[in-house]
This record gives structure tokens, sequence and C-alpha cells, in this order.
């Protein structure tokens, strides 16, 4: 067949379009900061000295584990607070005005605030960007984009106009009010960056975005607002001082995070042992549990169900370690539906027994009941296990075909929304292949 090029051109080519406008943003405002700052000079460098340091070291130890929405809370909340201070034990905490322009005094004020974030992001992303462990990068233009918006929406306001005569109660609702409009700016921008790098999908990315505000971005906010009103009353003593409840807060999270990893760990340990058994090939849970994992993010799943797909991809092959006889080379997809059940529900019997999330065994057992009635991440494992069991030493031409016959499959077995999914995530996956150089294959909509 002919291939079809322009849906899956925009496709590929709209991600990276955001990617480059975020990054180019983030550029010409740094650049422009740093203009700004060098022409004008930094007023008040002890302040600035303060909160560069505070930025710094909160960069310093920024989470280098797993993924987190916010990896640096120390430096967010630092480079927060630095963006909506207006006065250190009553004097003004940067320039308000250079001139008698209130527009050039703000840039001036906002350009300082931009330049000493991103200075302290760079000195304290030195040891990450070393060990290259971490997209700086996309975390500096996140920081840069988000300080910016934050300055810019307070400078003109602060102690001008109608605010001018907001103190006490009035200020701190000022402030809370633009740190709810510069999370939300943050959760967008998150979003875009994540979308940009996965091609998942923007609005289930930016719910889950949305939703990790609750977490650790209310105490990243609430922590920025404290230390700006208290800082303007008390001077930079207050800083320390602010900070040790947030640190406290990060080492609570890491220690939160890595015994969700030795639980993963546990759980991808019990779906090994069918490998081992030799009931299944090397590596076969693994793989469909990515690819599932991958399908539901195109699908919209938020992150708790994704967390149970995973886990329920990971084993849903262990009902097999009840059978006397192996299935050959694991294939569970070519067995008649009562067989397929049967071992489906062998399998739901043992992950209760592990102990593992109630919501996983239920994937398990259900797997094999015809589409209709299966919820969405038993649709997902069913269809994602058929795929990889059909590709498997197919040759060349074994994705296309796998997919052929999942689509021949819709009327009763397979999901068609699931069967779709799986073909844009698999063009997705092609596509970044392609950008490394490797030579994948094609499928774009049926047509090769």
């Amino acid at each position: 067949m002919a291939p079809t090029t322009s849906g899956a051109a925009t496709t590929s080519c709209a991600p990276l379009l955001l990617l480059r406008l975020i990054r180019g943003c983030a550029a010409l405002l740094a650049v422009v900061s740093l203009a700004l700052t060098l022409w004008y000079g930094i007023q008040e460098r002890g302040v600035a000295l303060a909160f560069g340091t505070l930025i710094a070291v909160g960069e310093l130890s920024r989470w280098t584990g797993a993924p987190a929405r916010q990896a640096a809370p120390l430096g967010a909340a630092g480079a927060l607070s630095y963006a909506l201070l207006g006065e250190v034990a009553g004097r003004p905490a940067v320039p308000r005005a250079v001139d008698s322009a209130v527009v050039g005094g703000t840039a001036v004020a906002t350009a300082q605030v931009v330049t000493v974030v991103l200075v302290a992001s760079l000195l304290g992303s030195v040891p990450h960007i070393w060990r290259g462990r971490t997209p700086t990068l996309d975390h500096l233009a996140r920081r840069v984009l988000t300080v910016g918006f934050a300055a810019v929406c307070f400078q003109p306001l602060d102690h001008r106009g109608v605010f001018q005569t907001w103190t006490g109660p009035s200020h701190a609702l000022l402030v809370l009010a633009l740190l709810v409009l510069t999370s939300l700016c943050d959760a967008v921008l998150a979003a875009a960056l994540a979308h940009s790098r996965t091609r998942w999908p923007f609005a289930p990315l930016l719910r889950d975005e949305l939703r990790g505000l609750r977490g650790i971005g209310s105490a990243v906010c609430a922590t920025g607002a404290v230390m700006a009103l208290a800082v303007a009353v008390a001077g930079l003593w207050a800083l320390p001082v602010f900070c040790l409840p947030l640190l406290l807060t990060q080492l609570s999270i890491r220690r939160y995070a890595a015994v969700r990893a030795t639980y993963r760990q546990t759980i991808a340990s019990l779906a090994r042992a069918t490998e081992i058994a030799g009931y299944t090939p090397a590596g076969h849970a693994r793989r469909v549990a990515a690819l599932s994992r991958a399908v539901g993010r195109d699908l919209g799943l938020s992150g708790p169900e994704l967390t149970v797909l995973e886990y329920a991809a990971l084993m849903h092959d262990i009902g097999q370690l009840s059978l006397v006889d192996p299935v050959p080379a694991g294939a569970t997809a070519a067995l008649p539906a009562e067989e397929q059940r049967r071992i489906a529900l062998l399998g739901g019997a043992v992950v209760r027994q592990t102990g593992v999330d109630a919501a996983v065994a239920v994937v398990v057992e259900r797997q094999a009941d015809p589409y209709r009635e299966q919820p969405v991440a038993a649709r997902i494992v069913r269809a994602v296990n058929a795929y990889e069991e059909k590709v498997r030493d197919a040759g060349p031409g074994g994705p296309l075909k796998a997919l052929e016959e999942l689509r021949l499959g819709t009327a009763g077995d397979y999901a068609p929304e699931v069967v779709e999914s799986l073909a844009r995530v698999l063009w997705n996956q092609r596509c970044g292949a392609e950008r490394l150089g490797q030579g994948w294959w094609r499928v774009t909509g049926g047509t090769v």
C-alpha cells in the first residue's frame, strides 16, 4: 500500500514545534533579563545573594530518582518567594522604579528576579548536568517562564495604584491569588513539556498535573507565600526557618517513593516467576507492561489507573503457574476462550494471595472476558498481550500483520479503541526511533 504521511507528519511535528516554542520563549526571556540586569546592575545585592543561595541549594538537593512533578521543591519555593517579594524588613527588595516609568521599573525588577533565579538554578544544576540524570534544559525553561510570569504579575501591582494601601491580610490575599495563577501556569507548562517529550495526550497530562497540586505543589506554594510575607516583616532570617518544613516534606516524599519503588520491584519479581519457570519468554511481562502503560496514557487514564494497569500487565500470566502442562511459548491468545478464562481466574486468585491491590486482581481475572464486559485496563492488557504474542519472531512484517489480526478481532475479542490506540502508540514510538536513526516500521491508520 502507498504510505499515508499527512496526518502522521502533523502528529510528529506538532509536539516538536511546541517544545521549540517553549524553549525559545524561555531563552528569549533569559537573554533579555540578563541584558537588563547587566545594564542597570543588581539592586539589593544581599537579598539577591540570599535567595540565590537558597535556590541553588534547592537545585542541588533536586530529586534524581523516580520522576516527580516537583523534583526541586525547595528551589521552586525560593524562586516563587523571590518573585513575589515586595519588601525586606520594611524596605524594597527589588527596585520599584529605575526611571519615572512604571513599565520600566517593572521590567528591570522582573529582569533581576529572572536573572537571579536563572543563575542560581544553573549553578545548582551543574552536578545534574555533569551526570546527565535529568532533563535539565526543560527544567530550566519551566522555571524561568514560571518565575517570569509570577514577577510580571506581581511587580506592577506591588504597592502601586489601587494596591498601594493593601497591607496585612489584603497583601497576603494578593500574594496567594498570584500563587494560584502561577501554579496553573506551571501545570500547563509541565503538561506541555511532557506532551512534547512523550507525545501522550495533553488533557490527561494536564489533569494529572492539576491533581498533583494538592500534594507537593500545595506545599511549595504555601512555603513560597509564607517566606515572601515573613521576609517582608522579619527580614532574611525568616528564610532558613521556613525552609525546614519543606525540607522535611521532601525527605518524607523520597522515603514514600522508595517504598513504592520497592513495592513495584516486588511485583516485577513475582511476574518473573513465569519466565524463570519456563512458562513465558524472557521479558514478555515487562514488554506488555511498558506497552500497556503507553496505551493507557494515550487513552487518558489517570495516574492511579495507570499504576493498576501496569501491575496487572506485569502479572497477567501468573495464572500459568497453576498449569500442569505449560502453554507452548506462553501464548495464551491462541487458546480457546474457556481455557483463557480459566487461566485468568487462576491468575486473579494468585494475585489476591500476594496482598497486591484488589483492583489489580480484578483486571487479571477479567482479561479474558468479552471486551464489552471488561474494564478499560483489562481491555488494554488483553490487546497488548495478544499483539506481543503475535509479533514475536514474526519477522519484519510481523507488527503490521499482528495489528491487522487485532483489527479483524474487534468484532468480539478486542476493543476497537484500544487497538487503534495501540497503533498510535507504535507509530509514535517509531517516530521517536527515527529521530535516533533507528529503522522501525510505520503504521498509519492501517496503511503502510
